[in-house]
């Protein structure tokens, strides 16, 4: 299986200051819901920044 997580730094209304944070923050939140999901192919969630606007998604797939 391979876990994939994609954040769009393009669309996401974050400046060069806050880009680090931002995907600091999506690393350490997404990172600790894990536990949530039993982690099985097609398992997924969209991702959020700090204004709660959807910048992205994980999933989990098959290899």
């Amino acid at each position: 299986m391979k876990f994939v997580l994609e954040v769009e730094l393009d669309g996401a209304d974050w400046n060069e200051g806050t880009t680090v944070q931002e995907l600091s923050r999506i690393l350490r939140y997404w990172g600790g819901n894990l536990h949530h999901y039993d982690l099985s192919p097609g398992d997924g969630s969209a991702v959020y920044d700090s204004g709660y606007r959807e910048v992205g998604h994980w999933t989990v797939a098959p290899e």
